[in-house]
């Protein structure tokens, strides 16, 4: 790494994150069914029909795990709790075996010197609210309230920040209009309803959280960055549109209590009746705001219903997920949410990572790939802090390999390779670079 920490303020935290589906193991501790199990047994959905039943048995192993992450001279662990472990029905009476284990787990950071930042939801809705429409069902925000006081009145004393829900554009339009996640729908009018009834359930679940006495709340928004595929007026306005529903959307609706005109033009018709009373909700004040980056995408215009574009592939360097390389996105998202949209909040990086087709080689991963992507966007960081954005931490996507959803467990993210047979962990070589670098 061409980095150590006295490249970075005094007080930049640097992290790890992982979600409860993709490491714990669904079929362990209680947890009821949720809707990626049932997406996953429907054939053509996932690779090889694989699924999170056991995933890298991050429920008994966790102790190993959180090792892994001070061992890496890590500050903060982003993890997230499994709604579907914690009130396997949604609803009513929460499963005690899940509240002891997220209650152990923040138990272990703290006892390693780790501030936990918990993700309340990472996708694994259970599947008695999926059979009730899920995110389409208006009465998602009082439910996913409900759950927040449940865990929180259990670990909110104790975790360093907060989020409610990981990536709303993948639970929304990836789940809802592509249905490449689950619930695995193509319906504009589920798309729009979830994406908003997500925003009210972001706000109602903040202030819950207030209620509790919790700080250091924010919201973690997955972002793109779009451009032209040529110099057309037609490939602007495509390139523009993508950025209007992927990312400024969700970053319209939480700081500006409004949402892009040109997302309405299709998304209008189909949003609940009287959604524009739910902003002063939506816009529950926060503590901070995450980005997650990973690629950009060249956009063009498309025959067909809205929003008539498509993606056209671009030129850089790829990773095994298929997606361009493209640090530049990242500088350009930190500067464009300080300056347009969060008002000298500070921003951290929420994920960053890359997949690469990683093997054990008598007992190592190389994984030079890996650490020159992370390495390129730190840089990517230490620019904008340098244009004075206050970038207060990086959180590297993933600890480990794991399930990684419509792919099963064919990309590795990691910087841990788990054998997922043995289930043995090795530390990659990124993992040791990282390492090296912060003990600097």
């Amino acid at each position: 790494m061409n980095f150590t920490r006295a490249d970075f303020p005094e007080d930049f935290l640097f992290g790890v994150a992982t979600s409860a589906y993709q490491i714990e193991g669904q079929s362990f501790g209680g947890a009821g069914p949720c809707h990626w199990d049932s997406f996953a047994a429907t054939p053509g959905n996932v690779v090889r029909a694989e699924n999170g039943a056991r995933a890298c048995d991050h429920y008994h192993r966790w102790e190993e795990d959180l090792d892994l992450v001070a061992g890496a001279h890590l500050d903060v662990y982003r993890f997230s709790t499994n709604w579907s472990r914690v009130m396997p029905e949604g609803r009513g009476t929460p499963n005690a075996e899940g509240l002891d284990f997220y209650d152990r787990l923040v138990d272990g950071l703290l006892a390693r010197g780790i501030k936990p930042a918990a993700t309340l939801y990472h996708w694994e809705l259970p599947q008695p609210l999926a059979d009730m429409g899920g995110w389409r069902n208006a009465d998602m925000p009082n439910w996913f309230a409900d759950f927040t006081e449940v865990v929180m009145r259990r670990i909110g004393d104790r975790v360093w920040s907060a989020a409610p829900i990981n990536e709303p554009w993948c639970v929304s339009w990836l789940s809802h209009f592509l249905g490449h996640h689950a619930p695995g729908l193509r319906d504009i009018r589920a798309t729009a309803r979830a994406m908003h009834l997500l925003l009210v359930s972001h706000g109602r679940s903040i202030q819950a959280m207030r209620a509790l006495g919790m700080k250091n709340l924010g919201c973690v928004f997955n972002m793109e960055y779009s451009e032209p595929a040529d110099a057309s007026d037609a490939a602007r306005k495509a390139a523009h549109l993508y950025d209007g529903y992927y990312n400024r959307f969700f970053l319209s609706g939480v700081f500006r209590g409004e949402y892009p005109e040109e997302v309405l033009e299709g998304l209008g018709p189909h949003l609940p009746t009287g959604w524009q009373d739910d902003f002063d909700t939506i816009r529950a004040p926060l503590d901070w705001c995450g980005i997650n980056y990973y690629t950009r995408k060249l956009m063009a215009p498309d025959a067909g219903p809205w929003p008539a574009h498509k993606e056209v592939e671009g030129p850089l360097p790829k990773t095994a997920m298929g997606w361009e390389i493209y640090p530049e996105g990242l500088e350009f998202f930190l500067r464009r949410t300080h300056e347009e949209y969060t008002s000298g909040l500070p921003i951290y990086v929420t994920e960053n990572g890359l997949a690469a087709p990683d093997v054990v080689t008598d007992g190592v991963v190389e994984d030079p790939h890996r650490i020159a992507y992370l390495d390129s966007h730190l840089g990517a960081v230490r620019r904008a802090i340098a244009a004075g954005v206050p970038v207060a931490g990086y959180i590297a996507w993933s600890l480990m390999d794991n399930f990684e959803w419509s792919y099963g467990y064919e990309k590795r993210f990691g910087l841990v390779h788990v054998d997922f047979d043995s289930l043995k962990r090795t530390p990659k070589a990124s993992y040791h670079a990282l390492s090296a670098a912060l003990s600097r």
